[in-house]
């Protein structure tokens, strides 16, 4: 492959990544839960709240595990967001279209920190992400993107790419669900929830 045509392929890799940025849209308007299945009772328990930009997620010894899904559903897609660590052991994570989840924190099975690898019903943990000691603040905010196209997964970590997953269960088109473990006492927080429809 020549040098012109190498140079090509990168600008329009390159086009590509642009064309997501511009088209990443919020999903979470930091105010209140528009546009999302509300879980039974969390106005009670007090589960998911919006405070000032973030998504706050509480668990507690009493409270049944959920997932707040949103309304809308979607194909192709990448979704970008921050996330950062409460007080807990944290075991939260991403529902990409049905059950298929991009773990954050600890693996309730594993009892090891599992961030940004796929857990799939069935399989458990098929892959493990890459680099994840190294890039994961255990303070502070980190920021998580996740594509999905067809039945491949692909997660980046601060902007690096650390796991890349064919999934056999994952379905045409779902909506994407942010999951909160009960019984246990921990807390996340996220922000910045985007995400751009791909062809």
């Amino acid at each position: 492959m020549d040098s012109k045509l190498i140079c090509c392929v990168v600008l329009l890799g390159s086009a590509a990544v642009l064309a997501a940025e511009s088209k990443l849209k919020p999903i979470f308007n930091g105010r209140d839960l528009s546009g999302w299945e509300v879980p039974a009772g969390n106005d009670a328990a007090g589960w998911y709240k919006a405070v000032d930009g973030v998504l706050k997620i509480q668990s507690g010894p009493n409270k049944k595990g959920s997932i707040l899904w949103t309304r809308e559903k979607y194909r192709n897609f990448v979704m970008e967001f921050d996330f950062r660590f409460g007080k807990g052991i944290v075991d939260s994570g991403v529902h990409v279209r049905n059950q298929d989840q991009i773990q954050i924190g600890i693996s309730g099975s594993l009892k090891r920190d599992m961030t940004c690898s796929p857990y799939i019903p069935g399989k458990g943990y098929p892959v493990e992400a890459k680099n994840i000691k190294k890039l994961l603040k255990a303070k502070g905010w980190n920021t998580m993107r996740i594509q999905a196209v067809g039945k491949e997964y692909t997660v980046w970590l601060q902007g690096e790419k650390v796991m890349t997953y064919k999934s056999d269960s994952a379905i045409e088109e779902g909506p994407v669900g942010i999951q909160l473990h009960g019984n246990r006492n921990m807390a996340i927080d996220y922000r910045k929830l985007k995400l751009a429809k791909l062809p």
